[in-house]
C-alpha cells in the first residue's frame, strides 16, 4: 500500500469510528457512508477537511452537513431496499448519494440550478444511476412522483410543510429539521399512519432555512 493509500485508509477508519461514536449503528447506513467518499462533494479551500465531522460551506451560500448528522438522519429514516425516497435540498449531493445505496430510487430537488448541475456531474462520475435531480421549489415537493416511502428534508422549516406531508405514503417516514433558522432547531421524525401523523423529536440541529421559490445563483 502506498503512503497516500495508508493515509486514506487511516482517515476512513477514523471517519467511521467518529460516526459510531455519535450513535450511528445501522450496518447498512455505515456501509453506505464508507462506500460514498465525502471528498469529491467538497471543493476549494475546505477539501482537506472533508473527513472531519463538521459542516462545511459549499456554493450558493449553502452547507454540506456534518457526516454524523447525515448518518443520524439516514438511520432515523429506516430506509428499505425497495423504498422511493424524496430529498429536499440537494446541496452538494452527498446525502442523496448515500440514500442511493440504500433505496430503490432517489428524487432530489434544490432551488439552486448550479448545485443541481454540480451534483448531477458527481452522480454520473460515481455511476449512481438511481438518482434523479431537479431544480425546483423544495417546499412543494415533487408531486408528479408522489407518494414517497421516505422524505428527508435538509433545510429547516418552521413547521413540516403540508405539501410534503401530503406526499408521504401511508406508513412512510419523513425526517425534517423544525424551528427558526437563526436558532437551534429540532430534528423531527414524522410517521404517517391511516389515522394521521405521529411526531417524534430526535435531537437538536442547525440547518439553513427552507425557502420558497428558486435561488438566483
Amino acid at each position: 500500500m502506498t503512503q497516500t493509500g495508508a493515509m486514506d485508509a487511516e482517515r476512513k477508519m477514523q471517519f467511521l469510528f467518529a460516526l459510531r461514536s455519535k450513535g450511528i449503528t445501522d450496518k447498512r447506513v455505515l456501509s453506505a457512508m464508507e462506500e460514498i467518499d465525502r471528498g469529491p462533494f467538497i471543493r476549494g479551500l475546505f477539501a482537506e477537511r472533508a473527513y472531519e465531522d463538521m459542516p462545511l460551506p459549499i456554493s450558493c451560500g449553502q452547507t454540506i452537513s456534518q457526516p454524523s448528522v447525515v448518518g443520524l438522519m439516514t438511520q432515523a429514516a429506516e430506509i428499505r431496499p425497495r423504498d422511493k425516497v424524496l430529498e429536499i435540498g440537494t446541496g452538494s449531493g452527498y446525502q442523496a448519494a448515500i440514500l442511493s445505496k440504500l433505496a430503490r430510487r432517489v428524487y432530489t430537488v434544490d432551488r439552486y440550478r448550479k448545485l443541481v448541475g454540480e451534483a448531477r456531474e458527481l452522480f454520473e462520475d460515481m455511476e449512481l444511476h438511481n438518482i434523479t435531480a431537479m431544480t425546483g421549489d423544495g417546499t412543494r415537493g415533487w408531486p408528479d412522483q408522489a407518494p414517497f416511502d421516505r422524505i428527508i428534508v435538509t433545510a429547516a422549516a418552521e413547521d413540516p410543510p403540508s405539501p410534503l406531508l401530503a406526499q408521504l405514503a401511508i406508513g412512510g417516514i419523513m425526517i425534517v429539521p423544525v424551528g427558526q433558522s437563526d436558532a437551534v432547531q429540532s430534528l423531527i421524525k414524522v410517521t404517517r399512519s391511516d389515522d394521521g401523523f405521529d411526531y417524534e423529536e430526535l435531537l437538536p440541529v442547525r440547518f439553513v432555512p427552507l425557502l420558497e421559490g428558486l435561488g438566483r445563483e
